[in-house]
């Protein structure tokens, strides 16, 4: 198993040693990666096992299993991560010690140019993760009704001027569609702001993307399900890239609740699921982000479930 950063060619593993750290491995306990791609951070937990530790493994894009390997307390399941509790049960799990999420696309998807995630190159409107998914970009991007356009790029991408970006796009694809990544480009360079281009041409991807994916509504079922899967100072390990993720794991971790509501018991005593182990989220060093330049934007929280709530 490779374990040199210079060696990963589908995914290189963010902030890896930090994420084995807060996993706090016991070589007999059961874990699960969600986001397995590359397979990078599962490769170095599966070492950390014993013949009786098991791992399981999520990814939802078929191209993710050519990196498994066989072994008899490896596990890989091709589902979205929101289906966690559901496949668990299946295999007759029913509790585990330790759960990572990696969350945002892969560098295999970025760099393969068929799938249409990236800004860089001109291809088919796809970004689907899952190639089953029936919505892709180009149905997002060519019949999505103006408020539903100007929701996901004010909600999801962040964009300042989410309803002039609709009304370019709306424009652009009355004459014709818009099937490329290139066109797409093409029709929103008029209205690029100067010296920042490629940040906006990144957030307006990142909105169809997380809409095409459904990435909130499945990250919000996900850390939901962790709840009752995790033991009892089982560990949750989630690395996340854009501010919209991050906000929902701060919230869920912090104060039990997606919105940031505190709930408290009759005593005055906050309700919550988990106990944060890092206050602040950890991010990547100088290194690390000279080496893997994908690593400046993300931020790791670890938290440890509590008892009985």
């Amino acid at each position: 198993m490779k374990t040199d950063n210079n060696e990963y060619t589908y995914h290189v593993p963010v902030l890896l040693q930090e994420c084995l750290d807060g996993l706090n491995i016991q070589p007999d306990g059961i874990y699960v990666d969600l986001t397995f791609g590359g397979g990078g951070h599962s490769r170095e937990i599966f070492k950390k096992l014993s013949k009786n530790g098991q791992l399981y493994v999520f990814d939802q894009d078929e191209d993710a299993k050519e990196n498994a390997w066989e072994a008899p307390n490896f596990h890989f399941i091709v589902a979205n991560f929101s289906f966690l509790k559901n496949h668990l049960k299946m295999l007759g799990v029913k509790k585990v010690d330790g759960i990572l999420a990696d969350l945002g696309v892969s560098s295999h998807q970025f760099n393969e140019p068929t799938r249409g995630f990236s800004t860089r190159s001109n291809e088919k409107l796809d970004m689907r993760m899952n190639q089953k998914n029936p919505v892709s970009a180009y149905r997002v991007v060519n019949e999505y009704e103006e408020e539903d356009l100007v929701r996901i790029l004010r909600d999801y991408g962040e964009v300042k001027s989410p309803f002039k970006v609709t009304q370019t796009i709306l424009s652009a694809r009355q004459s014709k569609p818009i099937e490329t990544t290139g066109q797409l480009i093409e029709a929103l360079e008029r209205i690029a702001p100067k010296h920042r281009e490629n940040k906006f041409y990144a957030q307006v991807f990142q909105a169809i993307r997380i809409e095409v994916n459904e990435e909130m509504s499945a990250l919000e079922k996900m850390l939901e399900q962790t709840v009752d899967v995790l033991k009892p100072g089982g560990r949750l390990v989630v690395v996340s890239y854009h501010s919209l993720e991050d906000r929902l794991v701060k919230n869920f971790v912090k104060r039990g609740s997606f919105d940031g509501k505190i709930e408290k018991d009759f005593y005055g005593n906050i309700l919550k699921p988990y106990t944060e182990i890092t206050r602040k989220p950890i991010v990547a060093s100088e290194k690390e982000v000279e080496e893997n330049p994908r690593a400046r934007s993300a931020k790791l929280r670890i938290a440890k479930r509590n008892e009985g709530e």
